[in-house]
């Protein structure tokens, strides 16, 4: 039982910290070219695909992590709570970046303001920067945590 949660739960992480880096690392540049018209209307496309994957990933890693460490004889040591401390800051941080600037990105592009879509945008792409740095040093730890 532990080995498939244990590979539903990095599943689910890697579909999240994967995506993240495709989009900040391979889609952003890519997309940089593009006229603003063209632009912003694909981000709030791409992130329509993408979040509910997130919004998917995220009760997979809460709900195995936590069986996990239920099944452990012993209390989780400080790798383990650091790696799910990492893991809320991620989950917080992409609900303020769901809730709050991806919101205000579709209003944006629906109206066709150029202006308030490229910052909005933009604190996305912060968001997603740190959360890709986040994911990587969860997966660090992660890895510290199984090889002690």
């Amino acid at each position: 039982m532990f080995g498939f949660l244990l590979y539903l739960h990095l599943s689910a992480a890697v579909v999240w910290i994967g995506g993240m880096f495709f989009a900040y690392v391979a889609a952003r540049p890519a997309a940089a070219g593009l006229p603003p018209d063209e632009r912003f209307p694909f981000w709030v496309r791409a992130f329509a695909r993408f979040f509910p994957w997130v919004w998917a990933a995220i009760p997979a890693l809460l709900v195995t992590g936590s069986v996990m460490v239920t099944q452990e004889a012993s209390p989780p040591g400080a790798p383990v709570i650091l790696m799910a401390g990492l893991g809320i800051a991620m989950m917080a941080l992409f609900l303020h970046a769901y809730f709050a600037p991806y919101r205000r990105l579709r209003r944006a592009v629906a109206a066709s303001d150029w202006t308030l879509a490229g910052k909005q945008l933009g604190q996305i792409r912060r968001l997603v920067g740190i959360n890709t740095v986040l994911g990587f040093l969860v997966l660090a730890v992660g890895i510290w945590t199984i090889t002690g």
